[in-house]
């Protein structure tokens, strides 16, 4: 029997936990309500499916929901239903406020609340006539709705290289703040770059409260065990950093779902810790310590 250990702090985070709840219990007028999702509502397809099974829609512009609303019309299908959007943890720019709002499309705002002050003070921001600068990836929904906050004006990096590539002007202000799921080693390190060129800055560390717990509870589980597994989707930021922190230390296995493990690779490891990401649903994270503990 293989040694199985635990990170104290894996699964889901209070953020997610929230936007689920709140998902499910939309879910429950869904005979009379149209429940839309406006892009996926966590990183996590298998969680997903479970909510599209009962009857949301994952769009990913407020235009599909226009066209598909146009079609029920047309057919006659359900054209009674009221419809509703949900916004996802990841939170959203401002103009999709503003576009739902016009298009008079009831809002369910399961944004993150560590998220939404983010928005604040992007928008405070820009509206203080300060160069907003985040850090983090580009392409995640959650930069993407946060420099939506200042518009669009945002100077994005996600790592000390990037940063370094840049030119700053000593005549600006510049006010920093992180992805929520940011590395806080990588983070700090990119901070002390910037305290040493000559211009005036303000940062706030906006990195998730439970996001440094995960990593912290990850890197010390990796240095007691002969591999880590990390549960999470493949396109969740803080599961991939979660994957990073440990291959650094020993080896590691990224995985979705238990399929994903192979018991002749499994073989030569005698004590395995799991950690997962927070878009990770509990009963995920129980089947893959099922299977490890038949080994």
């Amino acid at each position: 029997m293989k040694n199985i250990l635990i990170a104290d702090n894996a699964g889901f985070c209070f953020g997610v936990k929230r936007a689920m709840n709140m998902a499910w219990n939309e879910l429950d007028k869904s005979d009379k309500v149209a429940i839309y999702a406006l892009g996926p509502l966590i990183h996590n397809k298998q969680a997903v499916a479970k909510y599209e099974e009962r009857g949301m829609l994952t769009v990913d512009t407020i235009e599909e929901i226009e066209k598909i609303e146009s079609e029920k019309v047309r057919r006659g299908i359900n054209a009674s239903k009221d419809r509703e959007m949900i916004i996802r943890s990841h939170g959203v720019s401002k103009s999709i406020y503003d576009e739902a709002k016009l298009k008079n499309i009831p809002i369910i705002d399961t944004t993150c609340p560590f998220v939404r002050k983010i928005h604040y003070l992007a928008n405070k921001c820009f509206e203080d006539g300060k160069q907003l600068i985040v850090i983090g990836d580009r392409n995640h929904p959650e930069i993407i709705g946060i420099n939506g906050w200042s518009s669009h004006s945002a100077i994005i990096a996600k790592n000390l290289e990037e940063i370094s590539n840049i030119s700053f002007e000593t005549n600006k202000d510049y006010f920093i703040v992180a992805q929520t799921t940011m590395n806080e080693k990588e983070f700090d390190a990119i901070i002390n770059y910037i305290r040493s060129l000559d211009i005036k800055f303000e940062v706030e560390n906006t990195i998730c409260s439970a996001t440094r717990v995960r990593q912290e509870s990850a890197r010390e589980l990796a240095q007691k065990v002969d591999l880590m597994i990390v549960i999470g989707g493949k396109h969740s930021s803080n599961t991939q950093k979660l994957v990073k922190i440990c291959q650094d230390i020993v080896d590691t296995f990224s995985i979705e779902t238990k399929e994903d493990l192979d018991r002749n690779l499994l073989e030569k490891y005698h004590t395995i810790g799991i950690t997962a990401g927070a878009s990770t649903p509990d009963w995920i994270i129980e089947e893959v310590i099922n299977f490890l503990r038949e080994l």
